[in-house]
């Protein structure tokens, strides 16, 4: 049987758009049916798309794109997991924004790639799952900082879109505008930088 490939995207909420990866993966050939999507939370792995695509797509010798490492999931045990599922299952996983896994190395040469890959994997899961620790911190700090003061917490609490570290850090990389940064996050201005705030105070 032919070796295939799929492609995955997720965003976190139903108002969130696919576009972006979706357009990303056009460019690299990918076909209507061979892109799986979910809108849901990347908080666990109980997303109907992504299970599908495990459990009754995927094949030894398959492919599977994604844009991002976190568009498999926000959790750095779960990415190891998955990536050390898809290793003993012989299905290979292409990240966009990791060019090293986009490489096609000649025969005999692959443990280089899975050996760069493994570092880089593991870097950015730590730099991921810090992140999401210290975002979850600062958000009790604020929680209890309000309580502190004896307000009392009427309005929703302002709290952190799934994607914030990945937008925020391209945003202070000079990568992307306030502009862009605030569509990204479905913000408006001065959530933005009242969440700006909260990460930088």
């Amino acid at each position: 049987m032919d070796s295939r490939t799929y492609y995955y995207a997720r965003v976190s909420s139903k108002d969130q758009n696919l576009d972006r990866q979706i357009s990303a993966f056009r460019t690299l050939g990918a076909t209507e049916r061979e892109i799986i999507t979910d809108k849901e939370s990347g908080k666990d792995l109980d997303r109907a798309g992504y299970q599908a695509l495990k459990n009754a797509m995927l094949r030894r010798g398959d492919t599977l794109v994604v844009k991002s490492l976190d568009r498999l999931s926000r959790n750095k045990c779960d990415i190891k997991n998955e990536l050390q599922y898809f290793k003993d299952n012989g299905i290979r996983l292409k990240v966009i924004d990791l060019p090293t896994t986009m490489m096609d190395l000649p025969e005999g040469q692959e443990w280089v790639f899975e050996m760069v890959n493994n570092i880089l994997i593991e870097v950015l899961g730590t730099i991921a799952e810090q992140e999401r620790v210290t975002i979850k911190k600062r958000q009790a700090e604020g929680i209890e900082a309000a309580k502190q003061k004896g307000k009392k917490l009427g309005r929703p609490a302002l709290t952190f879109p799934d994607n914030w570290s990945t937008v925020y850090a391209s945003w202070k990389a000079g990568e992307i505008t306030a502009k862009t940064a605030m569509e990204q996050t479905g913000t408006k201005r001065t959530s933005f930088y009242k969440l700006v705030g909260m990460m930088e105070g």
